[in-house]
């Protein structure tokens, strides 16, 4: 059996949402990816955000991470705005960058004008 439980884990992702808000988590499948997803980190050589007992397992630490609110679970829709805004951010400056602000005539030009 697992240690919290799936509802404990649910109540500890969804404690900051407010009532009648979309909840972040409203399934166990959302645990199951979000706690393999940082298991797959610490297995990369991330450092766990907990302490370590020298046995513990990625998935075990992954999952007492989320227990104790260490590990932020951000809804598909939210994190791809984020995604979209940077993008956008980017390109804006690299059109700042390439355009310039005055048009530069030469001198030879604006002598004959």
């Amino acid at each position: 059996m697992l240690h919290p439980s799936y509802t404990d884990l649910m109540k500890v992702v969804n404690k900051d949402v407010e009532e009648g808000e979309t909840k972040i988590v409203n399934s166990r499948y959302s645990i199951v990816l979000a706690t393999s997803k940082r298991a797959r980190q610490i297995i990369d050589g991330e450092l766990p955000m907990v302490n370590i007992k020298s046995e513990a397992k990625p998935l075990s630490l992954a999952i007492q991470e989320l227990n104790e609110g260490k590990l932020k679970i951000i809804a598909e829709s939210a994190a791809a705005e984020e995604e979209e805004l940077a993008s956008e951010e980017a390109l804006t400056e690299e059109v700042l960058e390439e355009e310039p602000l005055t048009e530069e005539i030469p001198a030879a030009e604006a002598a004959t004008e």
